[in-house]
């Protein structure tokens, strides 16, 4: 005895229905109505009217010439590069930078980000094959000697056993893409995977050039630490001496007095300064994912400030292909675009298949049970195939609710790529304005510095002739000093500056997005 699955029953009643309807005068018929079904189910997407637009980015060659103004010009290249920091030719940076790049936790929790966008897109890619499984089922039931069936059949069903077995090798499911729905939910997850692996560049990015900027001010703490001990080791001079000179009566105690201040006042310098490295030692730390331990003896030998590198002839202006921010906006309009698609691809039918081939049987016993003689042999092979047919005429306004939030989902992924353009623009022109400026401020500084270099030269050559004592040359000295102390921190400027320009202009990342492109899915 043959029993059918009641997914079967109903995939053998639809295929009947199906050639009944459609033969002998039905079929002129059948094929007006499933016309006009059809249509139906098309007529109900609602107008969404005019999308937000993309805007593009100004010309900054005015601005680029500007910041340039007596720069030495590199070669015509890709700039900046991927590994941008190596320009600065610091070998201790680049260690520092390998190892944030391998532990750093945020950067670890980006690429999982990605991954898992990634296994999604997989995930989604799968809709569009067709689904092929095996089961098998076995069922044993003993029916009630005072049941239902056994009040209709004592002799028979009471006390019985049914014993039902079925084998299905191949079972087959698959929907019919012809709306492109499947097609859009897949493009849709790619783009999320690629705007997460913009995303995942950006936190490289902002990663990569923290650390640098730790960095310069680290180096510039560290000589302005040793600057800082020397002006101690000055003013404990000038202490000394005007002590000397009060007790012999030569001048009063006003100048002791101010003597100490000079003191304390160097010493606080000292102290300050010290506390700063640290500050800056425990954030290389927590930017490599390491403990304050590893970067404790950071700068514990004397350092040089590294490199300063030119602009090159031409920048990247054309910030799609350089900002790794803008890219993952533009990734994540293009997969809003695509939702759009796929929200009006479900007012429109959906057209599937389900086949299934294998063996299935059930006894009504009360022995030994024949099942397996039965389930084996010829007569038990069954088979169905079942198309279907859904068409969402009426579902409480879901599909239109579903189709206007993804298409305020593109508007808003459309803003906010413009707002990312606008402040990226901003950036680079602030850095620009940055690089320059801090350039004409380290060269009228140094002027300074010469300035203040000749006056101790003076006080030296007064020194040797008898003109002047020796307080003059300390304090002479002590000036060049804070001048230069002041001197790295505007050196530490404009390396930010650098940094600041590299950062905007997206440290070297490039992508193949398209605006055209998102726009167009859009309409």
């Amino acid at each position: 005895m043959q029993v059918v699955s009641p997914r079967r029953r109903r995939a053998r009643r639809f295929m009947l229905f199906c050639l009944a309807f459609v033969s002998g005068r039905s079929l002129r018929a059948g094929f007006t109505v499933g016309c006009v079904i059809l249509a139906a189910g098309c007529a109900w997407i609602p107008p969404g009217g005019k999308r937000a637009e993309f805007i593009s980015a100004p010309d900054m060659t005015h601005g680029l010439s500007e910041a340039r103004e007596k720069e030495p010009l590199t070669p015509r290249r890709a700039w900046p590069e991927e590994q941008w920091w190596r320009q600065f030719g610091s070998s201790e940076l680049n260690r520092l930078m390998a190892v944030a790049l391998k532990d750093n936790p945020g950067l670890k929790a980006a690429a999982a980000r990605l991954r898992q966008a990634q296994a999604l897109a997989r995930v989604e890619g799968a809709r569009l094959l067709p689904f092929l499984d095996a089961d098998i089922e076995f069922a044993n039931e003993r029916i009630s000697e005072h049941g239902v069936y056994a009040a209709l059949n004592r002799e028979e069903a009471a006390g019985a056993h049914i014993v039902f077995a079925s084998i299905n090798p191949v079972s087959l499911r698959y929907e019919f893409d012809f709306w492109g729905k499947n097609r859009a939910a897949l493009e849709a997850a790619l783009g999320e995977a690629e705007a997460s692996a913009a995303e995942q560049a950006e936190v490289r990015l902002q990663l990569t050039t923290a650390i640098a900027r730790a960095y310069f001010r680290g180096v510039a703490l560290r000589q302005q630490l040793d600057l800082a001990r020397e002006m101690v080791e000055l003013s404990h001079e000038l202490f000394e001496l005007a002590d000397s000179r009060f007790e012999n009566g030569i001048t009063s105690a006003h100048s002791v007095k101010q003597a100490i201040i000079a003191l304390e006042s160097d010493e606080k310098r000292e102290a300050a300064t010290e506390d700063l490295l640290d500050v800056q030692r425990n954030l290389l730390a927590r930017l490599m994912g390491t403990s304050p331990d590893q970067t404790r003896y950071l700068f514990a030998n004397p350092v040089t400030i590294p490199e300063r590198i030119p602009l090159p002839s031409q920048l990247p202006i054309g910030l799609l292909a350089h900002r790794p921010d803008l890219a993952a906006a533009l990734h994540r309009a293009e997969a809003a675009a695509y939702r759009i698609k796929e929200a009006k691809a479900r007012f429109l039918p959906t057209i599937d298949l389900t086949a299934f081939a294998g063996v299935n049987a059930l006894r009504l016993t009360k022995g030994a049970s024949s099942l397996a003689n039965v389930l084996f042999s010829g007569s038990s092979f069954a088979y169905g195939v079942a198309p279907g047919l859904r068409l969402p005429w009426f579902e409480g306004g879901r599909l239109r609710g579903e189709l206007s939030a993804q298409r305020a989902e593109y508007d808003a992924a459309v803003e906010l790529y413009n707002d990312t353009l606008v402040q990226a623009i901003q950036e680079v022109a602030d850095s620009l304005s940055s690089w320059r400026e801090t350039r004409k401020i380290l060269e009228a500084h140094r002027r300074l510095l010469a300035s203040q270099q000749e006056d101790l030269d003076l006080a030296l050559t007064r020194l040797e002739a008898g003109l002047d004592d020796r307080r003059m040359v300390v304090r002479s000295r002590h000036a060049v000093l804070a001048q230069e102390y002041m001197l790295k921190n505007l050196e530490t400027n404009q390396l930010i500056a650098m940094t600041d320009l590299i950062e905007a202009l997206g440290g070297g990342y490039t992508n193949d997005a398209d605006i055209t492109r998102s726009q167009s899915i859009a309409d």
